[in-house]
């Protein structure tokens, strides 16, 4: 089919449009799975699911120690230029070697721990110990991810990501079935196996152009230059997560475990819609603002970006909350105590994603105390209205804080970015 003229004119329109035909595939499989996981395993069952994928998103931040970000931003601006590419990729490889090798000894060390920590029973030890084995991978498919987000190969991500899925998949689906509860944490843990693998498929011919495996070696000439990424990504992936799994924790003891899977289920459906969002930010948005160094160039790409993707979202999320309850009975039947959540999850959302948008500019240039104040802010607000709230209004009363804290961060943010240019001689930014 022929993509319409208007659409072939707009780059973000165009990652958006094809973008938006694999998040389709991808949300039609994960209403299948997830409608599975719910009527097989219950509420307490995708309680556990949570915990286990908030730490495997934990664990892509220590593993690769948080350089994702900053091998986006470094290939996008030196994809011309071999020999900083290669002083980028051995630096990375160095300190993933570092990441990889520290977090799988603290895991398979603290198994019993973590696993009384994440599922109050040390049962699923074995798991952890798995999760260590596969950590070379996760790490791997973060920094290749991050190559391929570089080079804005946009219509390659749509394959790695498309074929990815359908195979982790088929994968869930099997040991779902044959291995109840214990076998849908063992699918999760091995995914980011498939994932490595998948990408290697499709992109390892590109690839092999942009790092010159052979001649990597043990110096880190841009390691203070990758820092400050994996500041932030601590901040941001390592505490957000970290959040989750205590305030999912908070919920059983305060509540019930059935109540934390109805929390969980809610924020899987969020992710589902936002995971449209979070290709176009690494692909389009980050290379965007680090070629940006003038307040007026950032406000004209800001509204362009605010054009095409808030109608797009807006209009999405209504269609959501006025089919709310088809959606509750199509993908997660008999969770009937989602209903009052969705006006908060999807206000909040939608807020966040203005947040995300205006915040991008923090990573793009480095802006680490920034991004840090307006992480941790945020984070101690949802935690600490959380706990508040629980008490009065019960899990509502999470969401209700989530979308507090979004009205509130949102303002940090617009004023700290637009201070950097203010702060910045004739509005000019390095």
């Amino acid at each position: 089919m022929k993509i319409p003229q208007f659409i072939r004119g707009n780059l973000l329109l165009k990652m958006t449009s094809l973008n938006a035909g694999v998040i389709g595939v991808r949300f039609v499989i994960s209403l299948f799975i997830q409608r599975l996981i719910a009527q097989y395993l219950g509420e307490t069952g995708v309680s556990k699911i949570g915990q286990l994928r908030n730490l495997s998103e934990l664990l892509t931040s220590f593993s690769s120690l948080g350089m994702f970000n900053g091998v986006v931003k470094y290939v996008a601006e030196h994809k011309e230029n071999k020999e900083k590419l290669q002083k980028l990729f051995s630096t990375v490889f160095v300190l993933s070697l570092i990441g990889i090798i520290s977090t799988s000894i603290v895991l398979f060390i603290f198994s019993e721990s973590i696993s009384v920590y994440l599922f109050t029973t040390a049962d699923f030890s074995y798991l952890i110990k798995l999760t260590a084995v596969v950590v070379p991978f996760i790490s791997l498919n973060r920094i290749f991810s991050g190559v391929v987000n570089g080079l804005s190969q946009y219509k390659k991500f749509a394959k790695i990501e498309l074929f990815g899925y359908i195979a982790t998949a088929v994968l869930t689906v099997f040991f779902l079935f044959n291995f109840n509860i214990d076998g849908v944490l063992v699918a999760i843990a091995v995914t980011p196996i498939i994932q490595l693998a998948t990408l290697l498929f499709v992109f390892f011919k590109v690839l092999k152009e942009y790092v010159a495996f052979k001649n990597l070696n043990w110096k880190t000439p841009m390691l203070k230059m990758l820092l400050s990424f994996s500041i932030m990504s601590f901040f941001s992936t390592v505490l957000l997560n970290y959040v989750s799994i205590e305030i999912r924790a908070m919920i059983i003891k305060r509540i019930t475990e059935a109540d934390a899977g109805i929390w969980t289920a809610m924020t899987n459906i969020s992710k589902n819609y936002m995971v449209f969002s979070s290709a176009i930010f690494t692909l389009y948005v980050l290379p965007k603002y680090a070629a940006i160094h003038s307040k007026k160039d950032f406000t004209k790409e800001l509204m362009v970006i605010f054009k095409t993707l808030l109608p797009l979202f807006g209009i999405g999320m209504l269609l959501i909350y006025f089919l709310r309850d088809y959606v509750i009975q199509i993908v997660y039947p008999g969770f009937n105590e989602m209903a009052p959540l969705f006006k908060w999850q999807l206000a909040a959302d939608f807020l966040r994603l203005i947040t995300i948008i205006l915040g991008y500019q923090f990573i793009a240039k480095k802006l680490v105390l920034n991004f840090i104040f307006s992480e941790v802010i945020s984070l101690i607000i949802y935690f600490g209205l959380a706990r508040y709230f629980v008490d009065i209004y019960g899990i509502e009363g999470v969401v209700v804080a989530n979308f507090i804290r979004y009205v509130i961060v949102i303002f940090i943010v617009l004023f700290l970015v637009y201070r950097y240019f203010q702060k910045s001689k004739d509005g000019k930014a390095v």
